[in-house]
């Protein structure tokens, strides 16, 4: 009798190649950005102070060059700051949440080989993450509330890092080809 034959195992070298396979880098993406925006979420949770003078000074406008034609976005009100805050908070918490579901379906992804639903999930994390950066503090904070001018509270340059390596990570992501049918058609 003959022995029902297997599949060769692969070799060590082989199983380390996979890990410079385009879906393990983008699992590895995912996974840094959620665990940075984990990282920020809890930082502004347990330690609220610091970043809070942050949203009120750009809110309040009151280190920018003081332009009246412009002092009139100024947003002084502490609740409505407080508001805008504890938002950009539970933003962040959200994004952070998505981020991590994403990281664990790029894992049973690297398992099935099915990687749809994790570029799904991936990508509306890190729109998410472009909505914050780009769409929060940099065109609402740098330009309505003209965060640029300030000296002291600017978080153009932090920003602008943060939105830069979502979208390289969305880049990425949508690198890799879709398996024919894999994406659904939308009746329009």
């Amino acid at each position: 009798m003959n022995a029902p034959l297997s599949a060769p195992r692969p070799r060590p070298l082989e199983r380390l190649l996979d890990l410079g396979t385009l879906p393990v880098v983008c699992a590895v993406l995912t996974g840094l950005v959620a665990l940075y925006m984990s990282l920020v979420a809890l930082g502004n949770i347990t330690d609220p102070d610091t970043n809070e003078a942050f949203v009120r000074h750009v809110l309040a406008m009151d280190t920018t060059f003081q332009d009246e034609d412009l002092m009139w976005r100024a947003i002084t009100n502490k609740t409505a700051q407080d508001v805008a805050y504890f938002g950009i908070i539970a933003w962040e918490s959200l994004t952070a949440v998505v981020l991590i579901s994403a990281t664990f379906a790029w894992g049973r992804g690297l398992r099935t080989g099915l990687f749809d639903h994790p570029r799904r999930l991936a990508t509306v994390g890190l729109l998410m993450l472009e909505l914050l950066f780009v769409g929060g503090f940099i065109t609402i904070g740098g330009e309505w509330f003209a965060m640029w001018q300030s000296h002291s509270w600017n978080g153009l340059d932090p920003a602008f890092r943060n939105a830069t390596i979502g979208a390289f990570a969305l880049v990425l992501i949508h690198q890799m080809p879709q398996k024919p049918g894999a994406a659904k058609q939308l009746d329009v």
